[in-house]
Formats: C-alpha cells, sequence, structure tokens
C-alpha cells in the first residue's frame, strides 16, 4: 500500500513542479497604426516641409494726375525669386524677393523689393479626402514688405517705401515635387514722395506665371 502510495506521488511530482513554475507573460509592443489615408492636417507638408520657385510678373502701372500733370503708367516685366515653408497643408509662409520695374511716361523707378506671404491653400484632399489625390490647388494670400528704390527722371524722398499685396491663383501640381502657378497680386507701393509727383504711390495689377519645387 504504501509503495502505490509512494508510487502515484513521484507521477504526480513533475506535474506540481510544472505548476510552480510562474509564467512569464511577455509584452510586444506593437507599432501605433498608422493612417494610410493621410486624413490630418500636415499629410502634405510633412513629406514637403520646404520649397523654392520663380515667377515671371507681368504690370500694369496705375495711371495718375498729380495737379495738372497727367502720369500715364506703362505695362512692365520682372521676375521674382521665393522661399517657403509650409505650416499645414493649407498654410505656408513665404519670403519674395523681386527686381521691381515701375515706369510712367516722365519717370521710371527700379526697386529691390522683399515681401513675406501669408498664403492659404484649398487643399481638400488631406482634410476630407474626397480624392486621393489633388492636383488643382487654388490658394489666395496676403503680404507685406519694403522696397529699396531709384528712379531715373525724378528724385524720391523715401527711398526705402512700405510695400503691401493681396493674391489670388491656381497651383496646378504635377506629382508631388513640381508645380506651376498661374495667379494675380495687387501691389501697393506707399508714396515714395517723388519730386514730379509728390502723392503718387505706385499700385500695379500684376498677372504671374511661375513654377515651384518641393523638397
Amino acid at each position: 500500500m504504501k509503495n502505490k502510495v509512494l508510487f502515484i506521488m513521484l507521477c504526480l511530482l513533475p506535474m506540481g513542479a510544472n505548476a510552480a513554475i510562474p509564467y512569464r507573460v511577455e509584452q510586444i509592443n506593437m507599432p501605433a497604426e498608422v493612417s494610410q489615408n493621410g486624413n490630418d492636417d500636415e499629410a502634405f507638408a510633412s513629406r514637403h516641409r520646404f520649397y523654392v520657385g520663380g515667377t515671371y510678373t507681368f504690370s500694369m502701372w496705375n495711371n495718375d494726375i498729380d495737379g495738372s500733370l497727367f502720369i500715364d503708367g506703362k505695362n512692365t516685366s520682372s521676375f521674382d525669386a521665393m522661399v517657403g515653408i509650409r505650416i499645414f497643408d493649407t498654410f505656408r509662409l513665404e519670403a519674395d524677393y523681386a527686381r521691381t520695374v515701375a515706369e510712367w511716361d516722365a519717370f521710371k523707378v527700379t526697386g529691390d523689393t522683399a515681401m513675406l506671404n501669408a498664403i492659404f491653400d484649398a487643399r481638400i484632399d488631406s482634410l476630407y479626402r474626397l480624392f486621393y489625390k489633388q492636383h488643382l490647388v487654388p490658394y489666395v494670400g496676403v503680404g507685406f514688405g519694403a522696397s529699396w528704390n531709384s528712379a531715373e527722371g525724378a528724385s524720391i524722398e523715401n527711398k526705402i517705401s512700405p510695400v503691401a499685396s493681396v493674391m489670388a491663383g491656381l497651383g496646378i501640381e504635377l506629382g508631388e515635387h513640381f508645380a506651376l502657378d498661374f495667379g494675380y497680386r495687387y501691389l501697393y507701393m506707399f508714396a515714395p514722395k517723388f519730386d514730379v509727383a509728390h502723392d503718387l504711390a505706385p499700385i500695379a495689377h500684376q498677372l504671374r506665371v511661375g513654377a515651384r519645387i518641393n523638397f
């Protein structure tokens, strides 16, 4: 009888030993699921935070009457260069430099114009995801800066003039790295106080065609 009890205890011993071993639960940290549809406000900006670009600008300058003198504005051409940063898919800041040329029948003004633009893009694919890709991106913006001017045929009292602008346009994105720009800009230069037209504030309606490279 004792032998049988001893035999049964020996058989149960391995089972009890295994039961005494605490089980170790290993926690495996799975990577957080990343949204594949880009449904956030930086889906595009996080991949292409910066851009550079250039623009050809066709300017139509204002006519003005200063006393008895009628000043006839001319059409001129110039080029802009810009560097930008995207804060969000729908908002970007842009530093713009232009060699501005303004001309009237009586005199001509050339200026180095630097502006900071705040631009709002109507990019809907990241916010609402109506389409997988959005190739047409309308935009509006405002800009503020200054112009360092020199004149031919006139003298200037204020050689540094504040400038302001409003703009609107359409970006055509040809892939994620390259875009074409077609836009309009209204440019206002606070009066430099020319001796021949003291109260003339140069105003231009500008048609712009350019391109941007995203990186």
